[in-house]
């Protein structure tokens, strides 16, 4: 099995400086969807094929470990998901703040091109429907990713509401998971468009809960549905 190294930082970042042989997926192109109608969320999954294009692109086949870096933002853990959900669990996630070796600002080559084939999965997502229709569901155990003050409704810097999807629990991303997470009969996590729920989603599978699911529109596509419920304050016991 071959390693490779993919940074998930944005384009300028990556060219500053990255680990020597690093390759680079933009994390708004190479690991989002077509944005502009935010009716899918503001970071809508992208099609199987065009991300296995990018991912063989990057050199990824069958035989790759994918080793994703970020700078604590999210995007390395959602490159892990994406690669997950198309059937490639040969990943891992490292945050560059903590690397202290040598870095380049060449664009690295992919070397030998793999062919990327999707197996898409259908156990690694939840959508707006099903939680809608689980409202009020205590076998469904929903986690919020944001922070604690977007998750009461104190303050919402991207979306035209503020507020979380009723009953969801915080589980901020930058912080351990919330007592309780892995006894949950299911388990579920979302953030604001499907970027720093990605990071919950892995810490909940290597704490043993495989099925953990994520809802990929998240609370930019929740807040745009007008008949859909929005919740805010403290948790209601």
């Amino acid at each position: 099995m071959t390693v490779r190294l993919v940074d998930c930082r944005p384009r300028d970042t990556y060219l500053e400086g990255h680990i020597p042989g690093a390759v680079h997926l933009d994390p708004e192109g190479d690991l989002t969807g077509e944005i502009g109608d935010a009716s899918r969320g503001r970071h809508p999954l992208p099609e199987p094929d065009v991300l296995a294009a990018a991912f063989s692109r990057a050199g990824i086949g069958d035989d790759t470990f994918v080793l994703a870096v970020d700078d604590g933002t999210g995007w390395a853990a959602r490159c892990w998901w994406l690669l997950r959900h198309l059937g490639h669990d040969a990943c891992g996630t490292m945050d560059m703040r903590a690397y202290v070796g040598p870095v380049v600002s060449d664009i690295a080559a992919s070397g030998v091109r793999h062919r990327f084939v999707p197996r898409v999965r259908t156990d690694t997502v939840i959508e707006a429907e099903e939680i809608l229709e689980r409202l009020g569901d205590s076998s469904l155990v929903l986690y919020d990713a944001r922070a604690p003050e977007r998750w009461r409704g104190d303050t919402e810097p991207l979306d035209p509401v503020a507020g979380r999807i009723p009953g969801a629990r915080n589980a901020y991303f930058e912080e351990p998971l919330p007592a309780g997470a892995i006894e949950a009969p299911e388990v579920a996590a979302y953030c604001g468009s499907g970027v720093t729920a990605a990071v919950v989603i892995h810490a909940l599978v290597l704490a043993g809960r495989e099925d953990a699911r994520m809802y990929p529109g998240s609370f930019s596509e929740w807040c745009r549905r007008a008949e859909y419920p929005v919740e805010t304050g403290e948790a209601v016991s």
